[in-house]
C-alpha cells in the first residue's frame, strides 16, 4: 500500500499508510510541509542555537537550554531508546526521514525563512525527544521554587501557603469524562481542552494517523511523532491534563576551581569532587556571540550562578553556606560562592517515556492504554479514558521520584545528605464517581506528588453543570468549555461588601458588582468594572512596605525572572491574600477602598473583550493581525489568563478543544485558536480562529471518500 495524504475541509492532514514505520514518515513529512518554520525555531531552541537568527530577544533561552544540557540530555534519551526499545528507535528515525524529505518544501512556502535567512537544517533522530523535553522543562514549574525561597526568606514560612497560585501563569487545563449511564447512546463522552500559551503556530496539530495496526485522530505536538496527549482511536479514547506534580529539585551547590582550570562541587560525603565543564559559544544576529560556561554536579547541570558568581543573593547571601544549613559537619569558608543545579528526571534515568507512544496507538480497551501508560515518563499528567466496552480509566502518569518533602518546596544543599532520589512514587489512581470525572489541575489522584495545585473551582465548576443533566451528547459538550462563571471572585466582592462611607460614585460601582452575576463575558461591563478593581487591588498590595523586599527580584538568570516577579505573584495569589486571617498587618479594607474609589474616579470605558484581547506568542516579534477580545478569565473554565495589575491581554488559554465520542467517532469534535497549516498566507492559517472565539468546533471526518486526497506539494 503506497502512503496517502487526504485533507478535510479545515486543511486538516489525514494520512494512510502501509505499516506504522511509512505512517511516521508521512507524518513528518507532511508536518514539514504545513509547519516548517514551527519545526526548525523548536529545533534551535533544544540547541540553544535560535538567537543566531531570532536576535538576542532568544538569548535568554539559548542560555538556559546550553546549561541545562538539554541536547545532551535528548541524545542520551535517544541512545537508550535504541538499546531498550529499537522498534520506537526507528520509528522515531522514520519520522525524522520525513521531516528532511519535507523541509526543503515547507521552506519554501514560508516567508519567515527568507525574511531571517535561516536555512533548514538537518534533523537527527533525538531531535523528537529534544522538542518534547524543551516543550515540557518549565511545564512542573521548578522555578516556583526559587519564587518560595525568596517569599520565605522575607516573609516566613505562612508565605509559601499564600501564594500558593505561584506560577508564571499557573495551569488552566479542563478535561472531564461522562460515562455511557450519564449519555444519550449508552457510550462514554470524553471532552476538555489543554490550557498553554497561545502560539501562531499552535502546538496542537489536528490529525489523523491510520494504518492496518491502527486508525487514530488526535492531537500531535509538532516535532513529535505519533499522537500523545489527546487521541481517539475509534474503540478507545483518551485526553491528559497536567498533573501538577512536583518532580524536579534545585540543589545549592559549593563550587570552585582547581589550578588545572577544572570545577569542583562539595558532595553530601564532605569530599571535594571535580564536574563536567564545557565552555559554548552563543551566536547572536545583530550582536556579538556570548560564551557560556556549562557545569554539571553529581546532582545535575549548574542553571544559575558557578564558581565566581552566585547568580542570586537568595544562593550565596551570607548565612546561607554549609556551615549555616544544620548539618554538623564542617562546610567550606562562608564567602565561597554557591551555585544551583538542576535535577530532572530525563537526565537521571534517562528515559523521555517515548516508548509510550506506540502502544498508545495501538491500544483497543482501556486495560490497553493503562499498561502503556506505565511506560509514560514526562510530563507528569492526569489521564481520563474510555472504551466501547465500557471501560473507564482515571490515573496518573509519568516518573515523580521519592525524595525528601524539603526538596519538593525549596532549594535544598547538595553537601548535606537525606536530599538523595530513592526510587519513584507508585501510580495514583482516580475513580468515576456518579458516572463524572473531572481534571482540571485540581488537588485529586495526584494530590500525594505535587505542592501547588490550582484551586478547586473550575473542577467544581464542571461538575456542577455535568449534575444537571443526566444524559448528554457530544454536541451539548462544547457549552462547558466557554463557561465564564469567575469562581475566584468572591473574597474581593465580600470585602467590598463590607464598605461602608464610599463617595456616591464609589457605592454604585460596589452595588452594581455585587449584583453581578461573576461572569466575565467579552461583552460584560461588570467583568471589566470587576477586572479593574481587582487589578488596583493588586497594584496597592505590591506596593505595600510589607512586600518592599520582593520588589527587586534577585539577579538569577532572566529566563526565571518571570516567576520571580512581585505584582503577578500577587495578582495570581489575590484569592489567598485577601481570604486569609491576617496578611502582614496589611490593611486590606483600606486597599479595597482606595481601588474601588480609583475606578470609580476612572471607570472602564470599554466591555471587558475590549482590554482583554489574546495576544499569542511568534517567534518573531510584531503581529501583522489584530488580535480579538476574550471572555474567560483565569479561574474559569474558559481559562483565558491575564495578569491582573499589569495587563489584561491574554497569552494564555485554550490550545485546542476536542469532544470525543465513543458512540460514533464521526460525532467527535475539535478546534484549535488558528488553523492547520502553519503557512501565514495559507487558507487554512488562520480559519479556525472564529469557531474557536465563538466556542464551535469542526467535526471530525474519519470517511475517507470525504477527504481530498493530496498530491505531493
Amino acid at each position: 500500500m503506497t502512503t496517502e495524504t487526504y485533507r478535510d475541509a479545515w486543511g486538516i492532514p489525514h494520512l494512510r499508510a502501509g505499516d506504522a514505520l511509512a505512517l511516521a514518515r508521512a507524518q513528518g513529512r507532511v508536518t514539514a510541509s504545513d509547519r516548517a518554520w514551527q519545526l526548525e525555531v523548536e529545533r534551535h531552541r533544544v540547541q540553544g542555537t535560535s538567537a543566531s537568527f531570532l536576535g538576542a530577544t532568544d538569548l535568554a533561552w539559548d542560555l538556559f537550554a546550553r546549561r541545562a544540557r538539554l541536547d545532551d540530555t535528548a541524545r542520551r534519551c535517544f541512545a537508550a531508546l535504541e538499546r531498550q526499545d529499537p522498534e520506537t528507535a526507528a520509528w522515531v528515525r522514520a519520522y525524522t526521514d520525513g521531516v528532511n524529505d519535507g523541509l526543503g518544501e515547507g521552506a519554501r512556502r514560508t516567508p519567515e525563512f527568507a525574511g531571517t535567512g535561516l536555512v533548514p537544517g538537518h534533523w537527527e533522530p533525538w531531535h523528537p525527544l529534544g522538542i518534547w523535553l524543551s516543550t515540557h522543562i518549565l511545564f512542573a514549574g521548578f522555578p516556583a521554587k526559587l519564587w518560595r525561597e525568596e517569599a520565605v526568606r522575607h516573609l516566613g514560612e505562612d508565605a509559601v501557603g499564600l501564594f500558593a497560585a505561584d506560577g508564571p501563569g499557573t495551569s488552566g487545563s479542563n478535561g472531564w469524562l461522562v460515562s455511557g449511564e450519564r449519555t444519550v447512546t449508552g457510550q462514554a463522552v470524553i471532552a476538555g481542552d489543554p490550557h498553554r500559551f497561545i502560539e501562531d503556530p499552535g502546538v496542537y496539530q489536528q490529525i489523523r494517523l491510520a494504518c492496518p495496526e491502527f486508525d487514530v485522530v488526535g492531537l500531535a505536538v509538532p516535532g513529535v511523532p505519533g499522537i500523545a496527549h489527546f487521541g481517539h482511536a475509534g474503540p478507545v479514547a483518551w485526553a491528559i491534563t497536567n498533573a501538577m506534580a512536583d518532580y524536579q529539585d534545585l540543589y545549592r551547590e559549593c563550587l570552585r576551581r582547581t589550578a588545572d582550570g577544572g570545577v569542583e562541587a562539595l558532595d553530601p560525603d564532605g569530599r571535594w569532587r571535580a564536574v563536567t565543564r564545557l565552555v559554548e559559544t552563543v551566536e547572536v544576529a545583530g550582536g556579538d556571540p556570548v560564551e557560556v560556561e556549562v557545569i554539571e554536579t553529581e546532582r545535575g547541570p549548574v542553571v544559575i550562578g558557578g564558581p565566581e558568581q552566585t547568580g542570586a543573593e537568595g544562593a550565596g547571601r551570607e548565612g546561607a553556606g554549609p556551615e549555616e544549613s544544620g548539618s554538623e559537619r564542617t562546610g567550606p569558608d562562608a564567602d565561597i560562592p554557591l551555585a544551583v543545579s538542576l535535577r530532572h528526571p530525563p537526565r537521571v534515568t534517562e528515559d523521555l517515556g517515548f516508548s509510550a507512544l506506540l502502544p498508545l496507538l495501538r491500544a483497543r480497551r482501556v486495560a490497553d492504554l493503562d499498561r502503556a501508560l506505565d511506560r509514560w515518563a514526562e510530563p507528569v499528567n492526569v489521564v481520563l479514558a474510555a472504551d466501547v466496552h465500557g471501560g473507564v480509566l482515571h490515573r496518573v502518569a509519568g516518573t515523580v521520584p521519592l525524595r525528601a518533602a524539603a526538596n519538593r518546596t525549596r532549594l535544598v544543599p547538595a553537601w548535606e545528605p537525606g536530599h538523595e532520589w530513592r526510587g519513584r512514587h507508585d501510580t495514583p489512581y482516580g475513580t468515576v464517581e456518579n458516572g463524572i470525572a473531572v481534571m482540571a489541575n485540581q488537588r485529586g489522584p495526584a494530590a500525594p506528588l505535587g505542592v501547588g495545585f490550582a484551586p478547586g473551582h473550575r473542577a467544581a465548576r464542571i461538575r456542577h453543570l455535568l449534575e444537571q443533566r443526566s444524559a448528554w451528547s457530544a454536541q451539548e459538550m462544547p457549552a462547558l468549555h466557554m463557561d465564564t462563571h469567575l469562581g475566584s471572585a468572591g473574597p474581593l466582592l465580600d470585602r467590598l461588601g463590607d464598605l461602608d462611607g464610599l463617595t456616591p460614585a464609589a457605592a454604585a460601582l460596589r452595588d452594581r458588582l455585587l449584583r453581578w452575576d461573576r461572569h466575565m463575558g467579552a461583552d460584560s461591563e461588570e467583568a471589566a468594572a470587576y477586572a479593574a478593581v481587582r487589578g488596583a487591588v493588586v497594584r496597592r498590595l505590591a506596593a505595600h512596605p510589607a512586600f518592599a523586599g520582593l520588589t527587586a527580584p534577585p539577579a538569577y538568570p532572566e529566563v526565571f525572572q518571570p516567576w520571580l516577579a512581585l505584582l503577578p505573584r500577587i495578582g495570581l495569589a489575590l484569592e489567598h491574600l485577601l481570604a486569609a486571617d491576617e496578611l502582614y498587618g496589611i490593611d486590606r479594607a483600606a486597599i479595597v477602598r482606595e481601588a474601588v474609589e480609583e475606578v470609580a474616579g476612572n471607570p472602564p470605558q470599554d466591555t471587558w473583550g475590549g482590554t482583554h484581547r489574546l495576544a499569542p506568542w511568534r517567534a518573531l516579534t510584531g503581529t501583522p493581525y489584530d488580535e480579538p477580545g476574550l471572555s474567560g478569565d483565569h479561574d474559569c473554565v474558559l481559562c483565558t489568563s491575564s495578569v491582573p495589575g499589569l495587563t489584561d491581554l491574554s497569552a494564555r488559554g485554550p490550545a485546542a478543544r476536542y469532544v470525543w465520542d465513543l458512540a460514533r467517532r464521526d460525532d467527535s469534535l475539535w478546534v484549535v485558536p488558528f488553523g492547520a497549516d502553519g503557512v501565514p498566507d495559507s487558507p487554512h492559517h488562520r480559519d479556525q480562529l472564529p469557531l474557536w472565539l465563538r466556542g464551535d468546533l469542526v467535526p471530525v471526518v474519519t470517511d475517507w471518500n470525504r477527504l481530498t486526497k493530496e498530491r505531493h506539494r
